[in-house]
């Protein structure tokens, strides 16, 4: 569990800090172009890991459910949708946003078990903790 609480504490900074990163380059050369670029840059750093690392099969891929491919697209959009609420909203504001937006989504998936994800309950107390992060955001914005 604690790994998990450090992987997690380390991917937020590092998303917060790509997207800030992400929105510095958009402002110098449109928002598709760092899209394109980082997506490049990552995709050249995921390659040399593989070659170092090796933790997987390639025969592997063929057995995967096509549609998760479809993350890879995802990650093209978020690059480009989270560069442009940045620069409309700025760093804070805007990942608040992100955040609840992405925790929803995850609390919908999880309590239905899409995605061969282990199905929880919803209760009372995940919706009031969803309720109270965006009375949160609205307090942040007006204070």
């Amino acid at each position: 569990m604690i790994q998990g609480i450090f992987y997690s504490l380390f991917a937020g900074s590092l998303i917060a800090l790509q997207s800030i990163f992400n929105t510095n380059i958009s402002a110098k050369t449109g928002s598709w172009t760092m899209t394109t670029v980082v997506h490049g840059v990552g995709f050249l750093a995921g390659l040399l890991i593989v070659m170092f690392v090796r933790d997987g099969s390639v025969e592997e891929l063929l057995s995967v459910n096509k549609m998760y491919y479809l993350s890879g697209i995802f990650g093209v959009l978020i690059v480009y949708v989270a560069a442009q609420g940045m620069m409309s909203l700025g760093p804070v504001y805007s990942f608040m946003i992100l955040m609840v937006a992405q925790l929803l989504i995850a609390l919908i998936i999880n309590t239905n078990g899409w995605f061969n994800v282990e199905m929880i309950e919803l209760t009372s107390g995940k919706v009031f903790g969803m309720i109270i992060m965006i009375i949160g955001i609205v307090i942040f914005q007006r204070g």
